[in-house]
């Protein structure tokens, strides 16, 4: 008498050795490729916030500035150190800010705001290749309406 082993057969008389296998395997890669999905909005949505939070004080920077020039290099100054303090580092950042409202007379309400640009490195995100990831934000902030100029 033979034994074939422990493989059970199907109605028909098939061996189902290696059924378990190929089960696992079209189970397992949709549900690590939903897990990695979710970790990839959690680390773009991270990084969004992060860009949002140096956006915010750069504005925040700009609007309490006298001149232009000073309103820029604060601004600067700020959205980098916000994002380091945020341990965001990206490959390179940009930061626009629109001083025009720091030229109103007083008693007149304006705003300054800052965009913050941030290329990230797509393996920041969990991507192994590709180019960059451009992530940006603007965010106003009001000037004292009764500063001195």
């Amino acid at each position: 008498m033979t034994r074939s082993g422990n493989a059970r057969k199907d109605q028909r008389g098939q061996s189902e050795a290696g059924v378990a296998a190929i089960e696992v395997v079209a189970v397992a890669l949709p549900v690590m490729a939903v897990c990695w999905m979710i970790a990839f909005f959690a680390l773009y949505t991270l990084a969004h916030q992060s860009v949002q939070a140096a956006a915010a004080d750069a504005a925040r920077t700009a609007s309490l500035a006298r001149t232009a020039p000073e309103a820029q290099s604060g601004a600067r100054a700020t959205a980098a150190m916000t994002l380091v303090n945020q341990d965001l580092r990206c490959a390179a950042t940009d930061v626009a800010v629109d001083t025009a409202g720091l030229l109103a007379p007083a008693g007149q309400p304006s705003t300054v705001s800052a965009t913050v640009t941030c290329h990230l490195d797509p393996i920041r995100l969990g991507i192994p290749i590709g180019q960059p990831v451009t992530i940006s934000a603007s965010m106003s902030s009001p000037v004292d309406t009764w500063r001195s100029q």
